[in-house]
């Protein structure tokens, strides 16, 4: 029987951090604007958006900036998200620029780990003459009606990061935005300070190619190999799920202890637990294969513990007997729990 992929559907592929909606959540919480409503039917809800772990697709992710971009009442969204940024919203990755040697390393970091702040525009770097380069920026045509606020958001956001990295006198030679002029333009201009031009055939924000070269004073190369470890540890877990199994784990995750049911988690996603099953299948896994990935993940991480006992692991997974948890994880991973605990030691 042949069975359709989740990862047939790149939109379907839930490997999205969340970065971008807490920032509309933030929004919606300064206007006093009730969020609620852009996550109907989404199989989200406002505590998962806030959890680090949660993965969307990007299917999900535009639909729920259709419906919040109407309900905040200012111009300009995307300016606003991106204008507030700072180092500390740029996480890990933010860390492995700044200690890195030089502007030009920062920003080949910054492109290398892009996926691990959740964008929804792919970034390039593209040498324009000796003098400039360009960061180019391309979205799905799925997301053509949210160019405006996609472009706002990622230039902007590239542009404080880049005066907290360089400092307040960092600005583009210009801005290349492939839409019309929006009625709040003269935003564009006080923020960029730079030349703005619409209506172009590419997204781009184009760079004196001097800035390469500049070093950083906060450059160190200990702290620097240690943000860029745990920036290729945290790629790695976006993996290739579908909507359906993260929705599965986001329901397990915080449940394992009571060892919940394939019918429970049909039931708190509106579904029978036929379709759910058929669902997953789609997506070429089961709910018991999902159960047992997310209770071996939490498993190594509680054995990082060394004070921890192996039963009281266990309890916290939702077995009632050492033995059988034992049995559970060398099925899983081939090792027994005191094997790996010491391989992590």
């Amino acid at each position: 029987m042949h069975r359709k992929s989740g990862n047939g559907d790149r939109l379907s592929i839930a490997n999205v951090p969340t970065n971008m909606l807490c920032g509309l959540l933030l929004l919606a919480a300064e206007y006093n604007v009730n969020s609620e409503n852009w996550l109907a039917g989404q199989r989200l809800s406002i505590e998962q958006l806030n959890d680090p772990l949660t993965r969307i697709s990007y299917r999900q992710a535009i639909e729920v900036i259709r419906r919040a971009l109407p309900t905040l009442p200012i111009d300009g969204v995307g300016l606003a998200m991106g204008g507030n940024q700072n180092g500390g919203n740029f996480g890990l990755l933010g860390l492995a620029m700044k200690t890195a040697p030089t502007f030009g390393d920062a920003v080949r970091i910054g492109l290398d780990y892009q996926r691990n702040l959740g964008p929804l525009m792919a970034l390039c770097l593209e040498d324009q003459d000796d003098q400039t380069l360009a960061v180019i920026a391309t979205a799905p045509e799925e997301a053509h009606d949210l160019l405006p606020f996609l472009c706002e958001e990622m230039f902007s956001s590239i542009l404080m990061l880049g005066r907290e990295l360089a400092g307040d006198t960092f600005a583009p030679l210009r801005l290349e935005l492939g839409y019309p002029t929006p009625p709040h333009a003269e935003k564009y201009r006080t923020l960029f300070r730079c030349d703005i031009q619409f209506e172009q055939p590419r997204h781009a924000m184009v760079l004196g190619r001097h800035w390469m070269e500049l070093p950083f004073a906060s450059y160190n190369p200990v702290t620097s190999q240690q943000a860029l470890s745990l920036c290729r540890a945290q790629l790695a877990t976006l993996s290739s799920r579908g909507e359906t199994t993260a929705a599965v784990e986001r329901l397990l995750r915080p449940q394992l202890r009571d060892n919940p049911q394939m019918s429970e988690v049909a039931l708190a996603l509106h579904l029978s637990e036929r379709t759910l099953r058929r669902q997953l299948a789609d997506e070429e896994t089961s709910f018991s294969e999902v159960h047992d990935r997310v209770r071996s993940e939490r498993a190594l991480e509680l054995l990082q513990d060394a004070e921890l006992a192996i039963s009281a692991i266990g309890n916290q997974l939702g077995f009632n007997d050492a033995r059988e948890f034992r049995r559970a994880y060398k099925r899983w991973t081939g090792q027994t729990p005191s094997e790996t605990r010491r391989h992590l030691a």
